[in-house]
């Protein structure tokens, strides 16, 4: 392993060490200061978001620091509107942390096992996040949390992207969309090369220094055909978004290969 490799790993698990220390902290000192300080859950839910928003800033800028990674984020003035239905391709386990990161008042849409995982169950119960335990609860958790403005971040893939695969996503984006009435604002994500992919252990350090490229594409109108049945403008509104996307990717790709080139 040559010195920059090296330096690298030693700088991600600096990383993923503060990145624990984080979130046990806010799990067990801050959350209980605010459940005791603010009694409003609405108030102590803003709190906690815009905590965990400055948090992930700063470990952003920690790995960047250390030399982990480099990102580029375009558009991303798109995300400071309220009220957005975020879905977004889901390449490595920091995608998330750069959307929240970016997004003023943000709820999420997280897998319920993270609620129950020590280094995260704090921030997730402290920031009133939601989990996908069950179908309809999602629905109306969603429906409510857009009614009062809040953004919603959603990995519709519902598991992280498999390396060299077509994009697939499933209908539970699409069925929030419809159900809610919210236009689609799309963020294409790629990661270069690969890191933290699903299987992938977070001490396997990459060749070179990975690169997070970030782009907010323009708002997707849904469509409120009432003479369709709602599976079925799930259906085409997912087959839609699997195909933007794709479509995208190859652009991105194409124009990364275009600067290379020149």
């Amino acid at each position: 392993m040559n010195l920059n490799r090296w330096w690298r790993g030693l700088g991600t698990t600096l990383s993923f060490i503060t990145f624990g220390i984080g979130g046990l902290f806010i799990g067990l000192v801050i959350a209980p200061l605010l459940s005791l300080c603010v009694r409003d859950n609405e108030r102590r839910h803003y709190l906690a978001r815009r905590l965990i928003q400055r948090c992930f800033r700063g470990f952003i800028n920690l790995m960047q620091g250390l030399g982990v990674l480099d990102y580029q984020f375009d558009h991303q003035e798109r995300l400071q509107r309220p009220g957005l239905l975020v879905l977004a391709n889901h390449p490595s386990l920091i995608d998330v942390i750069f959307l929240l990161a970016h997004m003023p008042q943000a709820n999420c849409i997280v897998k319920g096992r993270l609620a129950s995982n020590p280094f995260t169950r704090g921030p997730i119960r402290a920031a009133g996040y939601i989990t996908n335990n069950g179908p309809e609860g999602v629905l109306e958790a969603a429906r409510e949390s857009l009614r009062k403005g809040h953004s919603l971040v959603l990995f519709p893939e519902g598991t992280r992207t498999k390396p060299q695969r077509p994009i697939k996503f499933r209908r539970g984006g699409a069925n929030i969309a419809l159900r809610t009435e919210t236009a689609i604002t799309p963020v294409l994500i790629r990661c270069n090369p690969t890191t933290l992919t699903k299987g992938e252990p977070w001490y396997h350090i990459p060749a070179s220094k990975v690169h997070m490229e970030l782009r907010v594409l323009d708002d997707l109108p849904i469509n409120h055909d009432n003479q369709q049945p709602t599976g079925q403008l799930a259906r085409q509104l997912t087959d839609r978004l699997s195909d933007l996307f794709n479509r995208e990717l190859e652009r991105f790709d194409h124009e990364r290969y275009m600067r290379h080139d020149a």
